[in-house]
């Protein structure tokens, strides 16, 4: 607290000189503050003194706002002007035209993406040329059942004898979201696992639709095929789906724009 200061009330003389002190103490207290200044604190090298400062991408804000979309690479753009996405190509064409635009070291993937009137949709095909792929199908037995336990899953197909459901079923959780758990409508559950197994060594294909949507994404052959033998694996797909049910058919390469395709 500050010192008080008593003030005459009544003698006239006495008011105005306490006044003036009054208002001489004021200036200098006025002029006091106006000299002393505050000490400069350097900021740290790190910290941002504006927003022009702080990268667009780093800015909060609505999602997507400061953020670049990624463009396609170069070679994908070359390869997206040698198609012409107003029209439909014959089956043989559009292969080749695949092979054409293809830029990359490894052998990709034939795919066929297929609008369809239906949801729900399900087959298998063999494939007169198999799709390129070499297949592991393993049989299930006691010493795959402890394989699985341990974490080692190395096949691509499980057929399964129904006597081995019972014990399959505690690794459903492991084996369905990878599309391993046999299922009799696929034909991976078999009184005849031998004769099965076979069957999709020698390159039988089961396909199904989107469970919510009617569309079908397949992989059926592979770039190292010849033209005629990727067109033939095609068309026996395309049997397989039946044309009446198809809408609309597309194939692209594993990195290749989509091509579409004639429905005669």
């Amino acid at each position: 607290m500050g010192k008080k200061r008593t003030r005459l009330i009544g003698d006239e003389e006495i008011e105005k000189k306490q006044k003036a002190q009054s208002k001489e103490r004021a200036m200098r207290k006025k002029e006091g503050e106006e000299t002393v200044e505050a000490p400069v604190t350097e900021k740290a090298p790190t910290e941002k003194t504006s927003t022009e400062e702080i990268p667009a991408s780093k800015k909060k804000g609505k999602k997507g706002v400061g953020t670049k979309k990624k463009e396609a690479g170069k070679k994908y753009q070359h390869a997206l002007k040698q198609v012409d996405k107003s029209k439909s190509y014959p089956l043989a064409s559009a292969v080749e035209l695949l092979k054409k635009m293809s830029y990359t070291s490894f052998n990709e993937s034939v795919e066929v993406h297929i609008n369809i009137l239906e949801t729900n949709q399900r087959g298998e095909v063999s494939l007169p040329h198999s799709t390129g792929r070499t297949i592991t199908v393993k049989i299930l037995d006691d010493a795959l059942l402890d394989s699985i336990a341990s974490g080692i899953i190395d096949f691509d197909v499980l057929i399964a004898h129904p006597s081995f459901m019972s014990k399959l079923g505690k690794y459903a959780k492991v084996l369905g979201p990878k599309g391993l758990m046999p299922n009799p409508k696929a034909g991976t559950i078999n009184t005849e696992p031998e004769k099965a197994a076979e069957k999709f060594k020698k390159g039988v294909l089961h396909w199904k639709s989107e469970s919510k949507f009617p569309i079908i994404h397949q992989t059926v052959a592979k770039f190292s095929l010849d033209t005629k033998a990727i067109v033939e694996n095609i068309e026996s797909f395309i049997e397989s789906v039946g044309k009446k049910n198809i809408k609309e058919l597309y194939i692209a390469g594993s990195m290749t724009p989509s091509v579409k395709i004639t429905l005669e």
